[in-house]
């Protein structure tokens, strides 16, 4: 007899109740029934107000995957070794960890067992009160300098781990005093509980990946025996239904994506970033007066206001153009009584609690962080640092953008060449003759003179992983690729491929396309690889007709096979952009650029546009653009860039009144930017340069809500609900005292051990049973 999914309290116990984690959830969050979500919301909830730190995304999957009990014994009852965890000593080269590793904290006496719920960069570079240099902001790991990333392909950075030792329940932890007294050494743990360490990322894409895939690609391997076990509360093979490598892969994101997104639905719960916070818990800290309390917060957010704000204005003179970096982590140690607050789980509570206050200020007091002060204030970097904070006066309206998401402008300020893009060149003619130009706006030829590093440069692409089982990368699909039928590979890829021909003339490619229709022909197609010297391509695609340039693909090629799989993503919301109904993800500056008015799957010329499209097409063609997929134009050579020439007399002011339409009907906008001595334009203006009138086109995507599926919804009439009949997969049960599993069961779970790839099968540990697979439901 199976167990009924509430325990006695209303919440799930592991190995008590039925798994959480469902086959549904395999699937995807659309895929999983209300009632199946409800439960998942119910524990997260309660395991947030239990956990004494902020709660990451990949610490709500340990708890699920793993069976933290929120009775007290945390982990201490999962089948999980400590001896297994890799061990980590204090300031010494390691290598990197994610948020949600389990790790062993080398001591000279008792171990000291730990989970990782929170980490950060602790740049040397950082000062006493938050002060932070700006090529600090958004720098990559390893970065030696202004302007002067890593050399090293394992870069290594200075990381601050704060580990839970109490995760594992009060038999695997320490006593206030022995804990104390590792503190006060402060050789295995400092003095405030954490552990600094030197961390070295496999690769220069690693270090950049977000946490949570990063955490995942840690599960896949490092901790890839503790993840397949036959012993946690339901096997990751077991959802998966197979252990293929992208199988795992692909099912494990799944459910991270679940968990992260229940997290966020939850009316209870608050997220910064990936972490979860109660409402309860933030309104105390509002109510309290004492230090890090509400008037601390307060005073904190408002600081940012003035930190780049000039002390006095300067005479005859235009106002200096000033900015300030601040990480809030250092930055909180200057507040009087802070100290003791600000110790093990403590840090990471109060440095959440901080950037959502400074959200909060952002949010309400300011035009998307542009507060009438004239600063404008934004995120830079939310990982350094416990997240620096740039301020920069006067803030104007071309740096609006969304000033919750990090910008990196610190760092990009020192690497990235000057915003310009060279005016287009044709044939001189002399004004004074009426000859009939026709427009030519071409797309410009690659590289494109954009404002993105090597990583975002428009149409290069993103290095995901390279990994002995599969090279994975992300890529926006280009006009050209829709138009000839070709998709681009990666370098290593297609030596790879050269090597393994053997006489083989096609390679496979597979689309998946959620929320869109394919054909059979589509989905599974044969193409010809090109496969020259240096990079290669596949020929003959047909791509799907929903396809758009812009639309990001994520890519993964097994090693050794003839197979590539390229996977669409929906947008949580899906959007509008001009007259394009958008989806899937993309990539903003590429729909920019060759979605222009003229473009299309066959064609793409300005011949047959009326002067507002052709206005429309020069600025997203020739203008500055930024990664959001802002265009710029110098206005003088708007009429040049159409036609290649300067046009007739009748032409130009067709022109000329297109573009005071398209301002008037806030399609375009005006902007100002400086022209350099040698032509160039750039934006924003730079002081010493001559100042230009710019237009500029701004993307505007306008949610359009997908019809209410009634997923996501937690109120709790799912427990009384009727529930529909549902696999429950295989999985152990904990026995009351006394009893002993049956041969039937012992040789059922031996059973289930071989499916999931223990060839010797396996033994029920001592005190649990198993319940064989079944249904449930109405």
């Amino acid at each position: 007899m199976t167990m009924t999914p509430e325990a006695s309290t209303g919440i799930w116990q592991p190995y008590t109740c039925e798994p959480l984690l469902t086959p549904a959830m395999a699937h995807g969050y659309d895929a999983v029934p209300a009632a199946e979500l409800g439960r998942l919301c119910d524990y997260l909830e309660e395991l947030v107000k239990v956990r004494r730190a902020p709660v990451h995304v990949s610490v709500a999957f340990n708890a699920v995957y793993f069976g933290y009990d929120l009775g007290g014994e945390g982990y201490g009852a999962s089948p999980l070794d400590p001896d297994d965890f890799p061990v980590i000593h204090l300031r010494e080269r390691i290598e990197a960890l994610p948020v949600g590793a389990m790790v062993h904290i080398a001591t000279t006496s008792q171990p000291l067992y730990a989970e990782i719920v929170y980490k950060e960069g602790q740049h040397p570079e950082i000062g006493p009160l938050g002060e932070v240099p700006g090529w600090v902001s958004g720098a990559p790991a390893g970065a030696e300098g202004p302007g002067r990333p890593s050399i090293h392909r394992a870069p290594v950075r200075r990381e601050l781990l704060v580990p839970d030792l109490r995760a594992f329940g009060e038999a695997l932890s320490l006593r206030p005093a022995q804990l104390n007294r590792l503190r006060d050494h402060a050789r295995w743990i400092d003095e405030h509980g954490h552990v600094l360490v030197d961390a070295v990322h496999p690769s220069r894409e690693a270090a950049e990946q977000d946490e949570v895939s990063f955490y995942a690609a840690y599960l896949l391997t490092t901790a890839r025996a503790r993840l397949l076990s036959p012993f946690v509360p339901v096997s990751l093979a077991e959802l998966a239904c197979g252990q293929d490598e992208e199988l795992l892969r692909g099912t494990l994101m799944r459910l991270l994506d679940v968990i992260a997104r229940v997290l966020a639905s939850s009316d209870a719960l608050r997220m910064w970033g990936s972490y979860a916070m109660t409402c309860d818990d933030l309104a105390a800290c509002w109510r309290d007066s004492g230090p890090l309390g509400g008037h601390d917060m307060s005073a904190l957010a408002a600081s940012l206001q003035y930190a780049a704000k000039p002390a006095a204005k300067r005479r005859y003179a235009i106002a200096a153009t000033t900015t300030a970096y601040t990480a809030v982590g250092s930055r909180l140690r200057d507040f009087p009584g802070a100290a003791p607050l600000l110790s093990g789980l403590g840090y990471p509570t109060a440095v959440c609690r901080a950037n959502l206050a400074i959200a909060d200020l952002i949010r309400g007091e300011s035009e998307n962080g542009l507060f009438e002060s004239g600063t404008r204030v934004s995120l830079d970097d939310a990982f350094e640092g416990g997240g620096v904070w740039r301020s920069h006066h006067p803030g104007t309206y071309e740096e609006d953008s969304d000033p919750l998401a990090a910008a990196g402008l610190g760092w990009r300020a020192t690497t990235e060449p000057p915003l310009s893009c060279a005016s287009p060149s044709g044939p001189s003619s002399d004004p004074g003759t009426e000859s009939v130009a026709e427009p030519v706006v071409e797309p410009p030829t690659e590289p494109v003179d954009m404002p993105l590093d090597d990583a975002t440069a428009l149409g290069a692409g993103q290095l995901l992983r390279i990994g002995d089982s599969e090279v994975a990368w992300r890529m926006p699909l280009r006009l050209a690729h829709l138009m000839d039928g070709y998709l681009p590979l990666r370098p290593i890829i297609a030596d790879e491929l050269r090597g393994l021909s053997r006489g083989q003339t096609t390679v496979r490619l597979e689309l998946t396309h959620p929320g869109g229709d394919l054909e059979k022909s589509e989905e599974v197609q044969d193409t010809r690889p090109d496969l020259g010297d240096g990079g290669g391509r596949l020929l003959d695609i047909e791509w799907p007709l929903d396809f758009f340039p812009g639309l990001e693909l994520h890519l993964q090629w097994p090693r050794g096979g003839r197979v590539i799989r390229a996977t669409t993503t929906l947008l949580e919301t899906p959007v509008t952009v001009g007259e394009r109904a958008i989806e899937h993800r993309y990539d903003a500056a590429v729909l920019t650029r060759e979605d222009a008015p003229g473009s299309t799957r066959t064609r793409d010329s300005a011949t047959g546009l009326d002067a507002g499209r052709l206005v429309m097409r020069a600025v997203r063609r020739c203008g500055l653009l930024t990664p959001d997929g802002h265009a710029l134009l110098d206005r003088s050579v708007l009429p040049t860039a159409v036609y290649g020439q300067a046009p007739a007399a009748a032409q130009a002011e067709a022109l000329e009144a297109a573009v005071e339409e398209l301002l008037a009907g806030g399609h375009l906008y005006p902007a100002t930017g400086s022209r350099s001595p040698d032509g160039r334009p750039h934006h924003p203006a730079r002081p010493d340069e001559q100042e230009i009138p710019l237009i500029g086109y701004q993307p505007n995507p306008v949610p359009v809500p997908r019809p209410p599926t009634g997923h996501g919804t937690f109120d709790r009439t799912w427990q009384s609900a009727p529930m529909a009949l549902q696999y429950v997969p295989g999985h152990l049960r904990r026995l009351l005292p006394g009893n002993s599993p049956s041969d039937a069961q012992r040789a059922a779970f031996h059973a289930h051990c071989r499916r999931l790839g223990l060839a010797n099968g396996g033994e029920l540990p001592q005190g649990y049973t198993f319940v064989t697979p079944h249904t449930r439901g109405n």
